[in-house]
């Protein structure tokens, strides 16, 4: 069956909101893949389509369940990043648990409003239906050229999983954007990643997603990792492309764009790109924006739509990740609010408030260590967040 969607000047084609199931022979975990969540980033459909034809004639090697969806469908009929909001910034913690968040100011009626509540009812019900834990890859592309790379909500079941994608893996996003999608699949105690795999119209986009799907069937129980040909190749795929870049990032600034800018992005910029202090990046209304320091640039701004300009990242070491995990597991995020300034907001939820002006010496690394990422600077506070799910997740 052929679905529409009848508009006022066109009637759009719409793709299937699941692209399709594969099932094993056995019973085991579910692995749910996600593409489309902006209309103009066809190639994690193509991704996923492909994995399903590959795990399809070989059923005897999967155990558990495979789920492809789409994201905004109506946008990617549009080829389009989204038609009324962005659907990749409606997502958040609504108060009594997690879902789809509908501020004030966003239209009830919108596109994307619609297409966020089809999908979340989607997703829960993949998550209803499994028979084992739950995994999440919510695959995009950019509108700048270079490698693939992981995003991950920084807890450590999230950071085991996303590692074994041979490619670098960026902390820090949900410090500085709000409302994606991987808050909610976080909140909801799925483990979960983003796997950006390249520019939007490159052929080989759909290739890094294909590999990166392959190794997330493998690191999930899917796929037998040790023997499956396919995953032996997708990783050695992926190292080779991502060779020589650092193993994480953080995410240190996000340069906000609004529609009145006037921004432009400099040409030429790539993925991982190193900047140096005092080098133009992009121009608006303003005048010439400068790299504040040495760093690496992320994700450059190259479309018409698009609320973030470009974000830079500073290497983290791997030391640095491995005392993260020692601390967080020997529960020492529970001392936390003995520090002067620092108390729970709300200790359900893992909430802490920290007094600017009593713990303006705290480095913000340290609360990171601990698994605490910023969520709000009201002036006076800083409010940061540590997953309920950090070390391990309920369905894990």
């Amino acid at each position: 069956m052929i679905e529409t969607e009848a508009g006022s000047e066109e009637t759009l084609v719409l793709p299937p909101r699941v692209l399709g199931v594969a099932e094993g022979e056995l019973d085991g975990p579910t692995l749910i893949a996600i593409g489309g969540v902006h209309g103009n980033e066809p190639a994690g459909v193509a991704a996923i389509l492909a994995v399903l034809e590959s795990l399809r004639s070989d059923p005897a090697s999967l155990k558990g369940e495979f789920v492809g969806l789409t994201g905004n469908r109506i946008a990617l009929a549009k080829k389009r990043r989204f038609v009324d909001i962005d659907l990749n910034r409606l997502w958040s913690y609504n108060g009594s648990g997690p879902g789809p968040i509908h501020r004030a100011e966003t239209a009830r009626d919108a596109v994307e409003v619609r297409e966020q509540i089809a999908l979340q009812q989607a997703i829960v019900e993949a998550g209803k239906r499994a028979k084992g834990p739950v995994f999440v890859v919510d695959l995009h592309t950019t509108s700048g050229h270079g490698p693939g790379f992981t995003a991950i909500g920084d807890t450590l079941a999230n950071r085991s999983f996303a590692a074994a994608i041979p490619v670098p893996l960026v902390l820090g996003l949900e410090e500085l954007v709000d409302g994606t999608l991987l808050e909610f699949l976080d909140e909801s105690g799925f483990v979960s990643t983003v796997f950006e795999i390249g520019q939007h119209e490159e052929e080989v986009a759909a290739r890094r997603g294909v590999a990166g799907l392959l190794i997330a069937l493998g690191q999930a129980g899917l796929l037998d990792a040790s023997r499956d040909s396919r995953v032996h190749r997708a990783r050695r795929y992926l190292a080779a492309e991502t060779r020589g870049l650092p193993p994480v990032v953080e995410m240190r600034r996000r340069h906000p764009v609004l529609p009145d800018d006037g921004f432009q992005m400099l040409p030429g910029f790539r993925n991982f790109q190193p900047i140096s202090d005092g080098e133009v990046l992009a121009h608006d209304q303003g005048g010439p924006i400068l790299a504040n320091g040495p760093a690496r640039i992320l994700m450059p701004l190259y479309q018409e739509l698009g609320e973030d300009g470009f974000f830079v990242i500073r290497e983290i070491k791997p030391f640095w990740l491995k005392v993260s995990s020692v601390l967080r597991r020997m529960g020492v995020c529970r001392l936390i609010p003995l520090l002067p300034g620092v108390r729970f907001r709300d200790k359900r939820r893992g909430v802490v408030e920290i007094n600017k002006r009593v713990a303006r010496f705290y480095a913000l690394q340290v609360f990171h260590l601990l698994g605490y990422r910023k969520r709000r600077d009201d002036g006076e506070h800083l409010l940061m967040i540590r997953r309920g799910f950090d070390v391990g997740a309920p369905n894990v």
